[in-house]
């Protein structure tokens, strides 16, 4: 059964010091992945939900976290939240939904994100389990009495980053576009920085999710990437639109010693133009 119970309540400031408050609620949702190692898994995954109490119907977001390269850092991650951005997009009008996907953290179980060995990589069933998990996030949450059905965004960071350019592939009721924030995999960064494993395989696969993505997609990565560097993400970007994806790529300033993370660690270099795109698919 779907169990929900309130765990916080938040508060912030939006608009002219317009006091709302920013209900942080989580449940257990009953997902269904197919995998083509694995076969059918069945279980409850844990979904994370920030929202303002005071909004009748926003439009949904789904936020999609990365990936640990060690199988115990992502066991040990506990319940994704990325509290800070989802407040502040709670303050941009929507309603923000979490998952702590299958093989993480509070969710646990098997591991469908694996895609292999480095050199023999398989980047697509790992998207495809997570992009099968988000799609049924999606449809739990257009259900919800707070929920715009026919409005919504996907964002997602590192591996959720890449999975949100998958979802991008796919006809899914109400979604208007894709955010992703330096979306990849392979990344080595404490042994081959800037070197991910196989990057013509993740070239190939961005271009041909190109080949069937009809909605506008942003791609936002650092210039210091110690995952994937810089030249590689242009480089899977731009055979993203050769094969007719649409996409705007921004390069972010380097930050820090690893700008991989920019997405919680930089805010102030990427909103500007996360704010402005939503504009451009009027969202905002």
């Amino acid at each position: 059964m779907l169990v929900r119970f309130l765990a916080a309540l938040l508060f912030l400031s939006i608009g002219q010091n317009v006091s709302a408050q920013v209900i942080e609620e989580q449940f257990n949702l009953p997902v269904a992945i197919r995998h083509a190692t694995a076969g059918e898994v069945r279980q409850e995954v844990v979904v994370t939900v920030f929202r303002d109490s005071r909004r009748p119907r926003s439009p949904y977001l789904v936020l999609g976290h990365g990936r640990a390269p060690k199988p115990e850092d992502r066991a040990g991650m506990g319940r994704a939240r990325f509290t800070a951005n989802s407040q502040y997009f709670v303050s941009l009008g929507f309603a923000v939904f979490v998952p702590t996907r299958i093989g993480y953290g509070v969710t646990g179980g098997p591991d469908l994100e694996d895609t292999g060995p480095c050199n023999i990589k398989s980047y697509p069933p790992g998207y495809d389990a997570a992009a099968q998990l988000t799609t049924q996030v999606i449809s739990h949450a257009r259900r919800l009495p707070y929920v715009d059905p026919g409005r919504g965004l996907i964002v997602g960071q590192s591996f959720g980053g890449a999975t949100a350019i998958t979802m991008a592939t796919r006809p899914t009721e109400g979604l208007v576009a894709t955010v992703n924030f330096a979306g990849g995999g392979g990344g080595r960064p404490e042994t081959h920085p800037a070197q991910p494993c196989r990057p013509d395989m993740l070239r190939a696969m961005f271009a041909d999710y190109g080949r069937s993505t009809r909605i506008p997609t942003l791609w936002l990565y650092s210039e210091n990437d110690r995952y994937f560097g810089a030249s590689q993400p242009r480089a899977w970007f731009d055979a993203f639109v050769a094969a007719g994806g649409r996409g705007k790529f921004i390069q972010l300033p380097a930050n820090g010693e690893d700008g991989h993370s920019s997405f919680t660690r930089n805010p102030a270099a990427w909103r500007p133009h996360f704010e402005a795109f939503l504009q451009e698919v009027r969202l905002r």
